[in-house]
């Protein structure tokens, strides 16, 4: 992993502009870039022209890829030497399957999407027609025996979780849960959970999707900026950051991982929530952070039928898929069936290549690595173009789980390009559908022996040891829905001795999820042997301990001290202060400095100078090398409030003239990114009361040319009253009643469509959607934004320095009110201050391009509209 030991990469994603509802990656299935969620009914028109070249030529002329049954499909599999496929479940007993759950019987709920892509159009997408079926294995021999209709008539479900009598379903907008009553696999009642879970029907790039009960005890999704927690027979839900597009895992510590089409591994290496506590520190590359970085593949047989295979590269010269475009549904392998080299690996299916890809994961002191198993092969692969396998998943008997669509089409309508659909009509893939198997992966000689979890509630707890993941996973969630505190001392005694870390950390969070942690048993674990054990343990501390964690700030762990960090900073005080400043100084990781920043929101310039006050000493200045400095600096810039900054402004000039200091603090007031590759973006213009004095001392005592630059960089972004050449502060006419009306609608309807990509900040996700925040297209003339909902947007587009490739299609189920509504909200959120936009402004629209159906550039958007009609 280059550098990462030393410093992250960062971005200053708060100062980027970019576009609306714009995004550069795709989704389940997908091969392109994609946009934010759209889901309009299936019809012809629907599907967004200029989808590359209208004249193609097929380079690969293959013959049509023959339908197999499983018992043919199995001969085309080739497995890493020592482990075998076997069939779990095929037509007609499941079709067009897309996700999978256990539940604790060892039953099996399947999603089918029988509504996906039955021809080039889309035709059935508006029609209920999609299930969740429930399998029985009832011999045991690891094949399904029965299938019941669990749920009918869905519209595009999109995920399943089991939990309790039945399972929790995902059937954007809604997720539900249903309940089996009389347990005859069929479900008789249900209740909602949540009514924002994306929005109903279409295509499923970035809908939400993949609840999963997690070891911290709140149900994640991918692609989904709500999660829920199940207590006491309710349950509640908090705001969080999104990622994923597709599918979502996590590792025996907890970490949740995630991937998009063409990147396959990403996690948060600290949990979002230690972000959320301050909205001022913009720079956050440990969120959405890029496991692995090369993105190379290996299929058995040329793949020609990838959506853009027409570009250098994208295949081989033998017609290979050079590097993956549809990654979707991970699993961090925690079974106990491969041995001890699998243990943590990630297995990812590449739907587009007809393989499922195994990494090899590093976690050196909480920074995640991957690196290939192999170099020219891979763990699975086909020679069969319909084997789609689409999510990947641990057993209740050790094995690897594998689901595989079963199909010729596997790219959505609104991104299929001419290329593509030339390939897919010449060897006749629009037909079958609804086809679909289920695979499991064993090493050839393993005996496989599914464990289920007993009535007996002490028969439940024992299971928290076991060593396959899954079953622990299985079991902490039955004791969690159950609630019952008497076991508490069961499970404190697994906690404190069970026989290995992975297991003391679930016992822990079993603990946590009962509400059964007391202050005295925390203590105890705090000197756990194992630092995976301490770090969680102090994740999970609070007032009553506090004073144990000021005596760890030598502990021997990078990654325990990060968390020491996180729960430290937040703390008023000397003691604590002095503690959080030795943390610093041991270093041993980059994750730190993002630790102590984000735990002191509102303190940022209090804290800076306290920091300060400490002699610099001799040797390294860890307040400079370590970017503390930098990081408080423009997290008083970004707080935007005039006494602060201009006490800043003074603090700084306090500081040795020219010297290490000054200059770390002056950057952040820039807005310099740490990591020295990336592009500065120019920071929202301040108004001040009066013009600071201390700014005028520090040009006049800058000697180095550099000093001076950035001292300039600083003047820009502020302004007074008679500073020369600065415009007025912006008149900002309040909305009106219908106005604000229309504001609170377009809130709830970017929180339900637009939130999963761009996150409820606006700030969007680096490597997948762009910030909205200080964008010029968002707060700009109404017309463009107006423009791109309605007709799209498609190829690069350069925004404040910055080139981003995009593909966003039309979002034709938009009302005229829908789109004034959303619009008007994003160009009031986040301090912005343009117009609202009417329903009238979009209908003009409408009528200046009434028969267009290519998408936007970027160079056509900065022309003057076009008046004529098109």
């Amino acid at each position: 992993m280059p550098n990462q030991s030393v410093r992250f990469t960062r971005v200053a994603a708060a100062a980027i502009a970019t576009t609306l509802c714009l995004t550069t990656q795709s989704s389940l299935f997908s091969q392109t870039p994609a946009p934010a969620p759209a889901p309009a009914p299936a019809k012809k028109s629907d599907r967004t022209k200029n989808r590359g070249p209208e004249q193609v030529e097929l380079k690969f002329k293959l013959p049509p890829p023959p339908v197999r049954t499983p018992e043919e499909a199995l001969k085309t599999f080739k497995v890493e030497k020592g482990f075998k496929i076997q069939l779990v479940a095929s037509e007609p007993m499941i079709e067009t399957p897309v996700a999978m759950s256990w539940d604790h019987k060892g039953r099996l709920y399947v999603v089918e999407m029988r509504g996906y892509m039955n021809d080039v159009d889309g035709k059935g997408e508006d029609q209920k027609i999609g299930r969740i079926k429930r399998l029985e294995d009832v011999d045991g021999d690891g094949v399904m025996d029965r299938a019941t209709i669990f749920v009918d008539n869905l519209l595009m479900p999109r995920g399943v979780m089991a939990l309790g009598d039945g399972a929790i379903v995902a059937e954007p907008p809604t997720l539900k849960w249903y309940h089996d009553t009389n347990d005859d696999g069929v479900a008789d009642k249900n209740e909602e959970i949540g009514g924002a879970y994306g929005s109903a029907g279409g295509q499923p790039e970035h809908m939400a999707n993949s609840p999963t009960w997690c070891v911290d005890n709140w149900i994640w999704s991918a692609g989904y900026g709500t999660r829920y927690k199940y207590s006491k027979g309710q349950f509640i839900s908090e705001p969080t950051r999104s990622g994923g597009q597709w599918g979502l895992t996590q590792d025996d510590w907890g970490r949740r991982y995630f991937n998009y089409n063409s990147d396959l591994l990403r996690t948060d290496l600290l949990p979002p929530a230690v972000y959320a506590r301050n909205p001022n520190l913009a720079d956050r590359t440990a969120l959405n952070f890029r496991v692995m970085t090369d993105q190379k593949c290996w299929p058995s047989v040329p793949t020609p039928g990838v959506n853009r295979g027409y570009n250098t590269g994208q295949l081989t010269p033998d017609g290979k898929l050079a590097t993956v475009t549809g990654t979707c549904g991970p699993c961090i392998y925690r079974g106990d069936l491969f041995g001890k080299a699998y243990d943590g690996n990630a297995f990812i299916p590449e739907p587009c290549g007809n393989l499922v890809k195994r990494l090899v994961l590093a976690d050196k002191e909480g920074i995640v690595s991957a690196k290939n198993a192999y170099t020219g092969v891979e763990f699975l692969t086909s020679t069969d173009e319909r084997f789609r396998p689409v999510n990947a998943y641990n057993g209740p008997d050790g094995a690897l789980y594998v689901v595989d669509m079963y199909r010729g089409i596997v790219q959505h309508k609104y991104f299929l390009t001419h290329y593509l659909i030339a390939n897919i009509k010449a060897r006749n893939l629009e037909q079958p559908v609804n086809m679909g198997r289920i695979w499991r992966i064993v090493p050839e000689k393993a005996e496989t022996k599914r464990t289920l979890i007993p009535d007996d509630t002490a028969g439940i707890v024992a299971l928290l040891a076991h060593p396959n993941g899954h079953v622990r996973d299985t079991a902490q969630r039955v004791l969690v829905e159950r609630g019952d505190a008497a076991v508490a001392r069961d499970v404190e005694k697994i906690a404190s001795t069970g026989p290995t870390p992975q297991v003391r950390v679930q016992a822990l969070w079993t603990l946590e999820g009962l509400k059964a942690l007391t202050p005295e048993f925390l203590t105890t674990m705090l000197k756990d042997a194992h630092p995976k054990v301490r770090a969680t343990a102090v994740s999970m501390s609070n007032l009553a301990v506090m004073g144990e964690l000021l005596k760890m700030t030598g502990d021997a762990s990078a990654e325990v001290r990060v968390q020491l960090a996180i729960q430290l900073s937040a703390l008023p005080g000397p003691d604590a202060q002095k503690a959080v400043l030795g943390l610093l100084k041991a270093g041993g990781s980059p994750l730190l400095v993002d630790a102590i920043a984000s735990g002191v929101r509102g303190r940022e310039l209090e804290y800076l100078e306290a920091l300060l006050a400490e002699p610099v000493g001799e040797g390294e200045d860890k307040l400079v090398t370590s970017g503390l400095l930098q990081m408080l600096s423009a997290c008083v810039m970004s707080e935007r409030r005039d006494a602060r900054v201009t006490k800043l402004l003074e603090v700084t000039g306090a500081q040795k003239a020219d010297g290490p200091r000054q200059v770390a603090m002056l950057s952040g007031m820039a807005a310099i990114p740490l990591d020295k590759k990336a592009k500065p973006v120019p920071r929202k213009l301040l108004y001040l009361d009066a013009q600071p004095a201390a700014l005028t001392s520090l040009k006049d005592k800058a000697k180095l040319g550099s000093v001076k630059k950035l001292l300039t960089t600083v003047d820009t972004s502020l302004a007074w009253p008679g500073k020369p050449g600065v415009p007025p502060p912006p008149v900002v006419t309040p909305l009106n009643a219908e106005q604000q009306a229309r504001y609170e609608k377009g809130k709830m309807i970017y929180a339900g469509l637009c939130a999963a990509c761009h996150q409820p900040t606006g700030l969007g996700l680096e490597g997948l959607a762009p910030p909205l925040v200080d964008s010029e297209w968002v707060t700009g003339p109404s017309d463009r934004p107006i423009r791109i909902i309605l007709h799209g947007m498609s190829g690069p587009i350069q925004v404040s320095g910055r080139t981003w490739t995009l593909e966003m299609p039309p979002l034709p189920q938009f009302t005229d009110e829908d789109i004034a509504s959303v619009l008007t909200y994003i160009r009031r959120e986040w301090e912005h201050t343009a117009g609202p936009v009417s329903p009238n402004d979009v209908a003009k629209i409408r009528q200046q391009y009434p028969g267009r159906t290519k998408a936007w550039t970027a160079a056509e958007m900065n022309k003057k509209p076009d008046t004529k009609k098109k």
